[in-house]
């Protein structure tokens, strides 16, 4: 008997849900996913609905078509690269004026510590006269290209949920990452290959991990799909042995014929982010290998971006995104891990240290660029460079006591980030800090600013730009933001 009430309790339960996803079909991604199923569209594995990840046009029509984020992991000092300030330099091995310490909070710092002038040597750069260090000439030489942000600012000090709120919205884990947010508005231009990228160099991934490209309570066919630049592209990718082309397109029509009546039963959306998904791997199998083969590339290409095929490095992972954008993908991440100049080392110094990682990623960031530019996809596409923080005016010490080489804090308070190409008004400056480059004094940005700006620039208004998940609307943005409109163009 009790197993017959079980049973009857599970079909009630099964029903109700499928009344209720039947009941709600008019918003949501259950409209979309019956719409395409009733569509009969045949796919190359022999499934009959259209692809989650098909191209959609912003409600707006976006100068952006695409965006490629590089991002800088440990937090590059601003201080050393684009915010110049002399009287920081006037001041260097003081103690920290009082002020500056007083109610704050540090990652590292502990007691009086002494300010630190600037190690690089800077000049204006351009017509605009951007202040650009010599750690990055090559940039230097291309400063009316780019726009900067001067007076960003975020509320989380440690690396991991500062780079989650940078891409995710939220400090804490569970939050769609923003290239998921895009891949889920825009679908893909290129339906064989993701919508969504994720390249990484410096020997590891971010310490946020692969959640700061999760896809959160999306559907997980949105999700940032992470390839490599060293040895095979994507991790089993290939057919494993005894298993052929054909082989594997039956086993996944058959798997997918399954899923197809597991969601005309239970209208599960996330057995349609599964049918998709096997398709995309289905499909990855033939374009993703060659999208990311850059041998074929010319020698003048590899010349301009430093480029060595067959190695894990920065300057592949920045031609890789330019033939990602190149092939239709919406958002390419780039994470190079290794910015965390502490002074606790030499590699890890505000003057050998993060010259050589400078060196590492500025002719490669450079290039991609001009290589955009030179393609007419400049304009059609975003391009972003930053870490999660920025570093304090005063060298670290740690429990008081003086490092052997210079370093600096994290610092929450002020960090310069740059963007440039579709969307972006190229040559502006935005933002001031005060003259020691503690706190900014005009200008001031947010995360969530920035966030706001990135979607406004593909299209999209960030207060509309939701998801239903729990009872309410969710966004990028949360419940914060204002685009930018100085840098705009």
């Amino acid at each position: 008997m009790n197993k017959i009430i079980q049973e009857t309790i599970q079909r009630e339960a099964q029903l109700a849900t499928r009344r209720h996803f039947l009941s709600s079909l008019g918003t949501g991604l259950g409209s979309l996913a019956l719409g395409s199923f009733l569509s009969n569209c045949s796919s190359d594995a022999g499934t009959s609905f259209a692809s989650p990840l098909a191209a959609k046009s912003s409600p707006k029509l976006g100068k952006a078509k695409s965006v490629i984020f590089l991002h800088m992991a440990g937090a590059p000092s601003q201080l050393e690269l684009f915010d110049y300030k002399p009287s920081l330099a006037k001041f260097d091995g003081k103690e920290c004026p009082p002020e500056l310490l007083a109610g704050k909070k540090f990652a590292f710092i502990r007691g009086v510590p002494n300010l630190l002038g600037p190690k690089a040597h800077f000049e204006q750069r351009g017509q605009a006269g951007h202040w650009i260090s010599d750690y990055l000439p090559h940039l230097a030489s291309q400063a009316d290209r780019v726009s900067f942000l001067k007076g960003m600012h975020t509320d989380q000090f440690n690396h991991a949920p500062a780079q989650l709120l940078m891409h995710t919205g939220s400090a804490r884990l569970g939050r769609p990452s923003m290239g998921s947010w895009v891949s889920y508005g825009l679908g893909s231009e290129n339906q064989n290959l993701p919508g969504f990228v994720v390249l990484a160099s410096g020997g590891k991934n971010p310490d946020a991990g692969k959640s700061a490209w999760g896809s959160g309570f999306l559907p997980s066919i949105y999700q940032g799909v992470q390839c490599r630049s060293e040895g095979e592209p994507i991790l089993f990718i290939q057919n494993p042995a005894g298993v052929n082309s054909d082989i594997r397109k039956a086993s996944i029509e058959t798997i997918n014929q399954i899923n197809q009546e597991t969601y005309q039963e239970f209208g599960d959306p996330e057995t349609v982010a599964r049918i998709a998904q096997y398709e995309m791997a289905y499909k990855m199998q033939s374009s993703v290998p060659e999208v990311m083969d850059i041998k074929k590339e010319p020698a003048y290409i590899h010349e301009m971006y430093g480029t060595e095929p067959g190695k894990e490095s920065f300057a592949n992972n920045c031609l890789l995104a330019r033939k990602l954008v190149e092939q239709g993908v919406r958002f390419v991440q780039l994470f190079d891990w290794g910015w965390d100049t502490h002074g606790t080392g030499l590699d890890g110094s505000v003057d050998y240290g993060l010259h050589q990682k400078c060196r590492q990623v500025d002719k490669a960031s450079t290039a991609l660029l001009l290589d955009l530019e030179q393609r007419g996809l400049l304009d059609e596409t975003l391009v972003v460079w930053g870490g999660e923080f920025g570093r304090t005016p005063m060298q670290e010490n740690r429990e008081g006591k003086k490092l052997a080489y210079f370093g600096r804090d994290h610092h929450t308070e002020a960090f310069t980030m740059w963007l440039a190409g579709g969307g972006i008004k190229p040559g502006v400056s935005y933002g001031e800090t005060d003259d020691l480059g503690y706190s900014t004094i005009s200008g001031k940005t947010s995360v969530y600013d920035l966030q706001a700006t990135i979607l406004q620039c593909l299209g999209f208004n960030h207060e509309e730009f939701t998801y239903p998940f729990q009872g309410r609307n969710f966004r990028l943005t949360d419940v914060f933001g204002k685009v930018i409109d100085p840098i705009l163009a």
